[in-house]
């Protein structure tokens, strides 16, 4: 009998390095460094060591000291793994230098993010925002040591230059598709705006917005019953998804976007653009918060500054206190979480708990303040209008006229101000 052997390919090992300077606080380098494990685990790397250093100043050819380097290139090659991965940014020379010195790849924050991005893409645009992100990521670092990640995602990643030569056509080749991934990505912009264009005319749009893993995804399917793909990981969701919630008047279409991430890449910020503009047209904003995880209050001002850069900040704007199920069994764990978030929703995508609020306060936002309208008794046209967009929370109907309280759009009320009744 044949003997079997196994075809399993052993994960890609990987030493994490942290490192703190002057300018963060213990607290937040601790919660990046956790956020740092996480990223990796989403890649499929196996951690095989976590190293965190506390520097007085950066260094030009390591980012750190050239003892301190020694030291980990020396725990590396004990550890024999296959990459050492940063959580900050490196330069493409600091890249090589670790490289020159260690044998094995070294990684930092920007390029595992692209990566993670390059295996959840799954329409045609998201697939050339993260092929642009990629080359503009890869074009200052030909000659850098790409590991191999066929094994997590299909591999699309990698290229090595040797001699002048091969690198300056790899540079034209690189900046050759760039052009052609942006023409073709202007044209994928053009069909999302007619799609958007034709379906603001029949609803009124709202978009989930919030830190990775906060829980949009399991609350756009609690709300809508759609089955979009919930994981427990960082940035499970890539690609914009589009739901209808049913209301009275127009329809709310709730819209689900990629997380936000500190330090995110600014080449993913500029890739992603065309997705986060479903954060710009909304005419509501959900912000989705983990109530759950201590690290939240960062996460807000993350999210915040990410909406800052893209001219959203002044949208009106609802905040989800999700997955209140995780809270801590404490009697005052909610109200000081209110305390700290005055006009937060407390929800739970998993348990349903909360959600009937969040549906009324969604609706009450965008269908504006209550208005009194007062129609001649033979206009019921003007009152079937009201009926048709938007929500009546009363219907009087006396000898001379018919009376409604209702929530109506401006663009609605303006066309019937001369019915309008002081309230």
């Amino acid at each position: 009998m044949a003997e079997l052997h196994t075809t399993e390919i052993a994960p890609t090992r990987a030493f994490l390095i942290s490192i703190r300077d002057g300018k963060s606080d213990a607290a937040e380098a601790e919660s990046l460094a956790k956020e740092l494990v996480g990223l990796a685990k989403t890649l499929g790397f196996e951690i095989a060591a976590q190293e965190k250093v506390h520097i007085r100043e950066h260094h030009h050819k390591f980012g750190l000291g050239t003892g301190k380097a020694d030291e980990i290139a020396g725990k590396a090659a004990e550890l024999g793994v296959d990459c050492l991965v940063f959580d900050g940014e490196l330069s493409p020379s600091q890249q090589r230098n670790w490289e020159r010195l260690t044998g094995i790849a070294a990684v930092d924050r920007q390029e595992l993010i692209i990566q993670i991005f390059a295996g959840r893409a799954r329409t045609r645009e998201a697939e050339i925002q993260v092929a642009l992100a990629e080359l503009f990521y890869s074009l200052p670092r030909l000659t850098h040591k790409y590991i191999d990640l066929s094994r997590q995602r299909g591999g699309r990643y990698g290229t090595k230059g040797s001699g002048e030569t091969k690198l300056e056509t790899d540079r034209r080749q690189v900046e050759q598709r760039i052009y052609r991934l942006k023409e073709e990505l202007a044209e994928v912009r053009k069909q999302r705006a007619v799609q958007r264009k034709k379906r603001d005319k029949e609803s009124v749009s709202c978009t989930l917005v919030g830190y990775t893993n906060s829980g949009k995804s399991s609350l756009l399917n609690a709300l809508t019953g759609a089955e979009v793909l919930a994981e427990d990981k960082l940035f499970a969701t890539l690609d914009a998804t589009t739901r209808v919630l049913p209301a009275k008047g127009r329809n709310l279409v709730i819209t689900d976007t990629v997380g936000f991430i500190r330090r995110l890449p600014h080449a993913l910020v500029d890739a992603f653009r065309s997705t986060l503009e479903e954060a710009v047209q909304a005419d509501l904003l959900i912000h989705v918060l983990d109530a759950s995880d201590p690290d939240m209050d960062a996460y807000f001002e993350t999210t915040l500054s990410v909406l800052r850069d893209l001219g959203a900040d002044k949208k009106p704007m609802l905040t989800a206190l999700n997955k209140i199920d995780c809270l801590e069994p404490s009697p005052d764990a909610l109200e000081s979480l209110l305390r700290r978030y005055p006009g937060g929703i407390p929800v739970s995508a998993l348990s349903g708990a909360g959600l009937d609020e969040l549906k009324a306060r969604m609706i009450d936002a965008l269908s504006g303040p209550v208005r009194r309208f007062r129609f001649p008794p033979d206009r019921s046209d003007l009152a079937a209008l009201v009926h048709r967009s938007g929500t009546v929370l009363q219907e009087t109907y006396e000898g001379t006229y018919i009376e409604l309280e209702a929530q109506v759009e401006e663009d609605v009320v303006g066309k019937l101000r001369e019915y309008l009744v002081d309230t």
